[in-house]
């Protein structure tokens, strides 16, 4: 059995098992979710994140030196801007229109709360784009802030470019920082089933199924958007002649264990490695991947918008025209700034729901539920981030095609 099949076994494994202890074994959930399944989940994660900044850094750096042209890096960068505008502002579209049709807030007004929520001061995009250019690239590499590790192996890979032949040692140390990283990442998978086990688990005994049964319309509206902008990537796929059968049997392991740990870091090391078996080029991968696992957020573009929507309903507030705006506006924004790791759109969802004029105390309301809700949605931002990086090799491909027939 290969591991990607494994790590679905240990995902139904853990969701049976957390279910047991939920409903037969209350008395045991706290001592085996404190000292065993939420430890075990957390050491798995640590270890995919302790791979992921040297991964990203190195494999950018590789992928850029081998470009060597700042109007194509240039350009990658418009294509992907434009691509994930296009893609987000659709998700976040269907999210909403999923929650206007299926109305899963209407019937719920006896579970509006009154509990006080705290939010984050938002971030101003002076301060926010200041904020990416590191003071010491040291301490970007060791913060895990990805989007400074990025604009830190770009820094290096112009430096690289100017240095030319006097860089070639410094070109070995990271072709081999990584080899030794993704030689490391091969080990700490095959740790895959366990940690997922733990994790599922985790969330299915302390928080039960029964949740589900009670936010059924939500749970359900959230998976029904979500599969719709699947559906979307799908026919994109045909489009770019990319074969969607070979596309996710390439990326089954990075989809499961995106599932598994609801996290976009925790899986980028494995996507970097299978979309280049799958054939996209490795300056392409390198840059579009680490970027759009920081940006390409389409699971919490949904999330924005139908939780949103939720919670109007929930709380009886009107659905004017000026309402439906601010919430897109506001949730496209936010869904760029969501941190790839589980609960994160959860978080910034607040934001949302200021600028709006929406009740703050809405997140409540679906808190509990959202790490179920939390895998599939991570799926998607995987899914929309690879696409979208072949998107791009498809535009860079006309683009030599082009150039290749003014030359004849």
């Amino acid at each position: 059995m290969n591991l990607s099949n494994l790590i679905l076994v240990a995902l139904a494994a853990g969701i049976v098992f957390g279910a047991l202890l939920n409903g037969f074994f209350p008395t045991l959930i706290l001592p085996l979710d404190d000292y065993i399944l939420a430890p075990v989940g957390q050491v798995f994660l640590r270890l995919i994140q302790f791979v992921v900044v040297p991964i990203v850094f190195s494999s950018l750096i590789l992928g850029l030196t081998r470009v060597q042209n700042a109007a194509r890096i240039g350009r990658y960068l418009l294509r992907l801007m434009t691509g994930y505008l296009l893609t987000s502002t659709l998700a976040l579209l269907i999210g909403m229109a999923t929650a206007l049709l299926l109305k899963p807030g209407i019937g719920l007004e006896g579970f509006a709360t009154n509990a006080a929520i705290t939010t984050n001061t938002p971030v101003s995009l002076r301060d926010w784009l200041i904020s990416l250019i590191p003071v010491n690239p040291l301490e970007a590499l060791t913060g895990g802030n990805l989007l400074q590790v990025i604009v830190t192996g770009v820094l290096f890979s112009i430096g690289i470019g100017l240095a030319k032949e006097g860089a070639k040692p410094f070109i070995l140390l990271i072709d081999s920082l990584y080899l030794i990283s993704e030689r490391i990442l091969s080990v700490i998978l095959y740790l895959a089933p366990v940690g997922v086990f733990a994790l599922i688990a985790s969330v299915i005994a302390t928080q039960g199924l029964e949740l589900v049964a009670r936010l059924f319309f939500y749970v359900f509206g959230l998976f029904l958007a979500s599969a719709l902008m699947i559906g979307v990537y799908v026919l994109l796929l045909f489009a770019l002649k990319g074969e969607p059968r070979r596309f996710f049997a390439s990326l089954s392991e990075s989809l499961s264990l995106a599932f598994g740990t609801a996290s976009s870091n925790a899986a980028l090391p494995v996507v970097l490695r299978e979309i280049q078996e799958y054939g996209l080029p490795e300056d392409i991968a390198s840059f579009a991947i680490p970027l759009g696992t920081v940006l390409k957020r389409d699971g919490s573009a949904i999330l924005q918008g139908f939780n949103a929507l939720f919670i109007a309903q929930v709380y009886g507030v009107p659905l004017s025209p000026s309402l439906l705006l601010a919430i897109a506006l506001s949730g496209l924004l936010v869904s760029f700034s969501t941190p790839g790791v589980p609960g994160s759109a959860l978080i910034t969802m607040t934001t949302v729901l200021s600028a709006a004029g929406l009740p703050l105390e809405g997140v409540a309301l679906v808190a509990g539920v959202d790490r179920l809700t939390d895998g599939f949605k991570t799926v998607l931002n995987v899914i929309g981030n690879t696409v979208n990086a072949i998107l791009l090799n498809y535009w860079e491909s006309g683009e030599k095609e082009k150039s290749l027939e003014l030359k004849n």
